[in-house]
């Protein structure tokens, strides 16, 4: 009683045949093919996707004077 014979599934296949007809079902696969083939595309475009360039180095040369850059005292007071 706990498992299905082939006779169940016969039946069973049937019932669906004469529920949706041949057309219907067909149609339905064809849906479910596009979906998949859709999903492995957009998954295949996750992984292909664009790197950015990579930006130059900046490196510091330790020999080069620092540029000049105005000071303002802050703390002193004109009297």
């Amino acid at each position: 009683m706990g498992s299905l014979s082939i006779w169940h599934w016969i039946v069973v296949i049937a019932v669906v045949l004469l529920l949706f007809g041949r057309g219907k079902i067909s149609d339905l696969m064809g849906d479910v093919a596009n979906g998949i083939k859709a999903f492995k595309k957009g998954m295949q475009d996750d992984e292909k996707a664009p790197e950015k360039p990579a930006e130059p180095v900046k490196t510091i040369d330790h020999n080069a004077t620092p540029a000049p850059t105005a000071r303002t005292d802050v703390g002193s007071k004109a009297v």
